[in-house]
This record gives C-alpha cells, sequence and structure tokens, in this order.
C-alpha cells in the first residue's frame, strides 16, 4: 500500500442540516471521515446552533430575546445573551456605528436585534468543536458564509478549500475564487435578499455603494461585521485601525 503524503488525502464528507432558517453543510476530510469523534463533534457543532437559534431568533416567538422584548422576561436567562450584547458594542465601537444592532424586529417594534451578527458569532464559536479534532480539516457553510479550519495534527490532509464567490445576478458564475486554509470569507449585497441592509447614518437601506462586498480574515464573526460595514460605507475598512489588517476585502461587484 502506497504511504499517504502530507497534504494529500481529499477525501470529504458532508453534513447538511436547515438550522437558524438556512441550510448549514459542514465538510469534513479526513483519512477515515467516518470515525465516531467526527460524528459527535459535527453533532455538537448543531446542537450549539439550535441553541443559538432558540435563544435569539426573532422568528420564534418562543425565543428568549422574543420574550425579553415582548417584557415576559425581565432578566436573561442563557449566559450567550450577555456575551453577545457586549459583542455588538464592541462591533459598533470598531465600525463608527456602521455595524448597529438597534434595529426594528419582524414584529414592527424597534429595540436590540442581534440578529445579523448572530449567525457568523453562532458559527464561529461552534466550529471549536471541530478544531479539537485530530486529523481533520473542515468547512462550514452557513447559507453562504464559510469559516475554514483543521484540527491538530492534521498534516496528511490537503487543509485548502477553493471558495466560488458568486456573481450577484447570474447563477453558477463566480466574480471571484477565494483559497482559505484557516480563517473565514462572507458577504454581504441586495443580490440575494434585496435592500435588507440599513444604513445607520441615514436609517434607510443603504444606497449608492456597491453590489455585493466579500470579506475575508479570520473570524466569521468579524468577516460578517466588516462585510456589512464595508457594503453601507466601502472604506470602512480601509480606514479602520491596524488591529484589523488580518482582514481585507476580497470582492466588491458594483
Amino acid at each position: 500500500m502506497p504511504a499517504v503524503l502530507p497534504g494529500s488525502v481529499r477525501t470529504v464528507r458532508a453534513w447538511v442540516r436547515q438550522v437558524m432558517g438556512l441550510p448549514v453543510s459542514v465538510h469534513v476530510r479526513a483519512v477515515d471521515p467516518a470515525r465516531r469523534d467526527i460524528d459527535d463533534a459535527v453533532d455538537a457543532l448543531f446542537a450549539d446552533l439550535e441553541r443559538a437559534d432558540a435563544v435569539f431568533s426573532l422568528w420564534r416567538p418562543d425565543s428568549e430575546l422574543s420574550r425579553i422584548r415582548r417584557g415576559e422576561l425581565a432578566h436573561a436567562a442563557d449566559t450567550w445573551l450577555a456575551e453577545v450584547r457586549s459583542l455588538t458594542e464592541r462591533t459598533a465601537a470598531a465600525t463608527g456605528g456602521l455595524f448597529t444592532t438597534d434595529l426594528t424586529g419582524p414584529d414592527g417594534t424597534r429595540g436590540w436585534d442581534p440578529t445579523g451578527i448572530v449567525k457568523g458569532w453562532a458559527v464561529e464559536r461552534a466550529a471549536a468543536h471541530l478544531r479539537g479534532v485530530p486529523g481533520i480539516a473542515f468547512s462550514i457553510n452557513a447559507g453562504g458564509d464559510l469559516v475554514c479550519g483543521r484540527g491538530p495534527a492534521a498534516s496528511l490532509v490537503d487543509p485548502h478549500w477553493r471558495i466560488g464567490v458568486e456573481k450577484p445576478g447570474t447563477p453558477g458564475a463566480f466574480a471571484t475564487v477565494v483559497t482559505v486554509t484557516e480563517g473565514a470569507l462572507a458577504t454581504s449585497g441586495t443580490a440575494a435578499r434585496g435592500d435588507h441592509i440599513t444604513d445607520p447614518r441615514t436609517g434607510a437601506p443603504a444606497a449608492g455603494g456597491p453590489t455585493s462586498v466579500t470579506v475575508v480574515g479570520p473570524d466569521l464573526t468579524w468577516v460578517d461585521v466588516w462585510a456589512t460595514a464595508c457594503f453601507i460605507e466601502p472604506q470602512a475598512l480601509a480606514q479602520a485601525g491596524p488591529e484589523w489588517s488580518a482582514y481585507r476585502v476580497a470582492n466588491t461587484t458594483d
């Protein structure tokens, strides 16, 4: 039997589940992708996403956040609410207020709505379950936003994931292709969901800028934040401080 060369294993196993209102797919490369510890990590990952949906979804009347907004709960029971509240304060400060969570929810009431950040935060957090599994490389796709990484002792597995950034309005055509080994990619735009991004400076849908912006960097939470900020203000990331130098705009489509 020939030796397995470092970086040569591309055998992939995939899981797809509907959670947080969108399809989430997990792809894992390993010499033996049917291992039980891989299954357990994927199950734990999806369990975290289900918990995030149960806590934060404003489309679920029984979620903890929905009940708080209706005044049915005086205090948050789940510690994740405080964690995300602190995070949204940091995102507002980092982006000069371009990324805001003071929004009108689906019930028509205005208040703290972190749903624009929860997907990236929850997927990045849940990816820790796979980062602890030895001998694997993985990619998680949550509605077009991706996080890629690998576990310890994964030298035999090809860690590179080629990600096609779809050209808005042209299904199946790519504006660019980005290779990610360990990190994340997110796109903000109007092609899929229309004018859903509000410019907090005007209170109106963001207008006059690009059709889509794709950002890559180390953490899905923050690439998602910066993609939104750069959709509203294309120079937002370029004008950010040196602490954000690991993040970059990978594609802008006018």
